[in-house]
């Protein structure tokens, strides 16, 4: 039998994630606008970056490093 849990992500406001997460992010994705963030209680972060009229949520390590985009 195989369970999977949907992690639960609480709102937060761009500036109230992880300075260091936020430095390794914006390494990679500098020219894309966080717009909306959330995290969960392990810490891994969900974000939805935007540049120009593209945007992307990805999910990121409480470290800022990236685990995927959905």
């Amino acid at each position: 039998m195989v369970v999977s849990q949907e992690k639960e992500y609480k709102k937060i406001t761009p500036e109230e994630v992880n300075k260091e997460a936020l430095m390794n992010i914006k390494a990679k994705y500098g020219d894309y606008q966080i717009v909306e963030a959330a995290v969960a209680a392990d810490g891994e972060y969900k974000l939805v970056l935007k540049k120009d009229n593209a945007s992307l949520t990805a999910l990121f390590t409480s470290a800022g490093d990236l685990i995927k985009i959905l």
